[in-house]
């Protein structure tokens, strides 16, 4: 399934915020991207614009195309909850996504990656599909074969603080995770307003 695979920098640039992580190029110029820099004048944006926006900084931040964001916010709005809160609780409770916050990747990309060619276990099967939805009580295991590689180890050496998350818990001796529980939202550390998202589609 295609994927967003173009320049970083420039995306986060235009949400004003380094939503792929940590970005040394956007750090020196976290203005707008365009050939007038930070002196271009802006129009003020409609709240359509800023509903938008916010859409599209949640998609990009996960890596999820636009079918499988609305299938998600359409599943969310059918569960007892506010609905934004519970839709970013599923985003957070993605397989890849929590490869990333377990610290097995440094990036979410990777860890799709990680998911995609095998090298990850749900509940002791190999699962490959980076959208799987994981459950409390669900347990995440870097896959035997898998445990020497390098890109592993020196992500869960350098990313401990990642895992510093009250919904999930890891061991990084035995390189295994366990999804606890749905996080609340005050937990969630993205700069998302899911009510915007909300607002959007309930136009």
């Amino acid at each position: 399934m295609a994927r967003y695979t173009g320049p970083k920098t420039k995306k986060a640039r235009s949400f004003g915020e380094a939503i792929f992580g940590a970005d040394k190029a956007f750090d020196r110029r976290k203005y707008g991207p365009g050939q007038h820099g930070p002196s271009r004048r802006r129009k003020q944006k409609s709240d359509y614009a800023f509903q938008l926006q916010e859409k599209q900084k949640a998609k990009y931040t996960y890596g999820v195309l636009e079918r499988q964001f609305r299938n998600l916010f359409e599943k969310a709005s059918s569960k007892k909850g506010v609905t934004g809160e519970v839709l970013l609780q599923f985003l957070e409770a993605r397989l890849d996504n929590t490869v990333y916050r377990m610290g097995i990747s440094p990036t979410r990309r990777g860890a799709r990656q990680l998911v995609s060619h095998k090298h990850i276990l749900v509940n002791g099967v190999v699962t490959n599909v980076a959208s799987y939805q994981l459950r409390p009580g669900d347990v995440v295991t870097v896959r035997g074969k898998s445990q020497n590689l390098e890109v592993i180890a020196d992500s869960i050496a350098s990313k401990s603080d990642v895992r510093n998350f009250g919904w999930l818990e890891f061991n990084p001796d035995k390189k295994e995770g366990i999804f606890l529980e749905y996080p609340e939202r005050e937990k969630i550390p993205e700069k998302i307003n899911e009510q915007l998202i909300v607002e959007l589609y309930s136009k």
